[in-house]
């Protein structure tokens, strides 16, 4: 006789997850969030816009790519969610967008409860960190299609922010400073490469480098920093131009796109100095700086561009706040590039 659960597909596991997740799901909550008995969908009320005179929502979606594997292999699953969360409300935040509410989805092999449990606990703690909450999600199992042991996240962000306070290349002009905030480290980009690295050197993930001071695994899955509450606090407080969330692609190509195509930002190298892990990289997979700069955060996990006069407060907020910022570059004519001196 065939039956679901003979086919891979455990419907009382799933339940467990869901009633294990329900009390970390619930720190996320927002008073605008509204109640579904059915759980079919998640509810916000709308009336929360009417504050704005042209409220614009803003939407991102992502998922963590190939860290996922490293927390698979690692055996730690609590933090991976907060990658999630950092991939797609950061994006939000770069127009000025306040995170409103997320949904996440969740695909895996085998439904073992308290891993997704971990898993959407991570997510739900992230929102928590950006300020929004998370509204629902899905947890499907494809047994045959994915090892029992594999998973993989995704998620989607809504926010919203008022028509004329919309952040962006526009806004920038000569003169402006380029300010750094610190990463929390790797983040979530890069990984393809660093499993490479893994691959073909003597690395392993429970390799203790004097440099780091704890397993290599702990280190790649440090969290990535989240930076919406941190940014929109800055905002109101400074006169701020343009964000940029450095993912995929590096410094260069990411603070590009909130450039004007008559402007450059010029990078000072010697104003920061990255975290340790990416020099371990570097020197194991024997990486080329060109292409650290294409694929890492190198340190800088988000990039504000501000008036001149407005670094000094805006780096005493920041530091006030727990996060360490600096004056990393200048805007100067240009093509619409950012590049180092």
């Amino acid at each position: 006789m065939s039956t679901y659960e003979a086919a891979g597909v455990d419907i009382e596991a799933g339940e467990r997850a869901v009633e294990l997740m329900k009390d970390k799901v619930a720190r996320s909550r927002r008073p605008e969030v509204v109640d579904d008995a059915s759980g079919f969908a998640g509810l916000f009320d709308a009336s929360a816009l009417l504050k704005y005179r042209r409220p614009l929502l803003a939407t991102s979606t992502d998922g963590v790519g190939t860290k996922v594997m490293i927390a698979q292999q690692y055996g730690k699953h609590d933090t991976i969610g907060i990658d999630l969360v950092g991939m797609v409300l950061d994006d939000l935040v770069v127009c000025g967008a306040e995170p409103l509410f997320m949904t996440d989805y969740v695909a895996c092999g085998k439904v073992v409860p308290e891993r997704i449990a971990e898993i959407v606990g991570g997510v739900a703690e992230g929102c928590r960190l950006a300020g929004a909450a998370l509204v629902g999600g899905e947890t499907a199992e494809h047994p045959g299609a994915m090892g029992p042991d594999e998973y993989d996240l995704a998620g989607a962000g809504t926010g919203v922010v008022e028509a004329s306070a919309m952040l962006g290349p526009d806004r920038v002009a000569a003169g402006d400073v380029v300010l750094g905030m610190a990463s929390s480290g790797v983040h979530s980009n890069g990984y393809s490469l660093v499993r490479h690295v893994l691959r073909e050197s003597s690395l392993s993930l429970d390799t203790v480098l004097p440099e780091l001071g704890r397993p290599l695994g702990e280190e790649l899955l440090e969290p990535t920093r989240i930076y919406s509450l941190h940014c929109l606090e800055l905002a109101r407080a400074v006169e701020v131009h343009a964000y940029a969330h450095i993912t995929g692609g590096g410094i260069e190509s990411n603070l590009a796109r909130s450039l004007p195509p008559g402007l450059d930002a010029l990078l000072d190298r010697s104003s920061w100095t990255p975290p340790a892990i990416f020099g371990v990289l570097s020197a194991y997979g024997k990486i080329a700086q060109r292409d650290m700069d294409r694929t890492f955060n190198l340190g800088v996990g988000m990039a504000a561009v501000l008036p001149a006069d407005a670094a000094d407060a805006a780096i005493r907020l920041l530091a006030g706040r727990g996060l360490d910022a600096w004056v990393m570059g200048e805007v100067v004519p240009g093509t619409g590039q950012a590049r180092y001196r």
